[in-house]
């Protein structure tokens, strides 16, 4: 039975990122979600970060998102908001997308934000990408690796390989699930 993770804003950032998780929501091992404010989030830290990139670019890559993943725009959480105790009140939207759309993972980089007592009353766990990926690995390194294979086969400017995509993942976040991978 396949699961729901809400991917918070900061493992949406880096551009590598971003596209394997993605393209791993659209194997259908889980359901991945976010809302329009991690989406707003997201593009805000690219925009403030990357002023080669415009609002054009980054619409069009939101959109792109939305449509390579069905029924992943969580909506209707707004008035979850309020009543929510994080460490950062500006993570409140986060967790409250995750309640709405019954996810039983938040994906980010931010763990202390997300502390275990604060999200156990939900059914909600915060995990790193790296363990997160680590997890799909478990239940279908086939389905993960192929996923990997697509995704190098996209990259085109400049062409790379599997192995020089794994070494960039490792070097984004990922280096336990790239050393699981390499080891299969």
């Amino acid at each position: 039975m396949a699961f729901t993770a809400t991917y918070d804003a900061c493992i949406l950032y880096p551009a590598g990122m971003r596209d394997l998780l993605v393209r791993l929501a659209m194997t259908g091992l889980f359901r991945g979600v976010w809302s329009d404010q991690i989406l707003d989030e997201m593009v805000h830290s690219i925009l403030r970060n990357r002023p080669d990139l415009t609002s054009d670019q980054l619409d069009r890559t939101r959109q792109l998102m939305c449509d390579a993943v069905p029924d992943c725009l969580v909506t209707g959480h707004d008035s979850l908001i309020e009543a929510l105790v994080l460490p950062d009140p500006n993570d409140r939207h986060v967790l409250a997308a995750a309640i709405r759309s019954g996810s039983q993972v938040i994906v980010t980089e931010n763990l202390k934000d997300f502390p275990p007592n604060a999200l156990s009353p939900y059914g909600i766990e915060a995990q790193s990408p790296d363990l997160f990926v680590l997890h799909l690995i478990d239940r279908s390194p086939t389905t993960v690796a192929a996923a990997i294979e697509r995704q190098a086969a996209a990259l085109k400017d400049p062409h790379i390989t599997v192995a020089e995509l794994l070494d960039r993942l490792a070097d984004s976040g990922l280096p336990r699930s790239v050393a699981s991978l390499r080891q299969r």
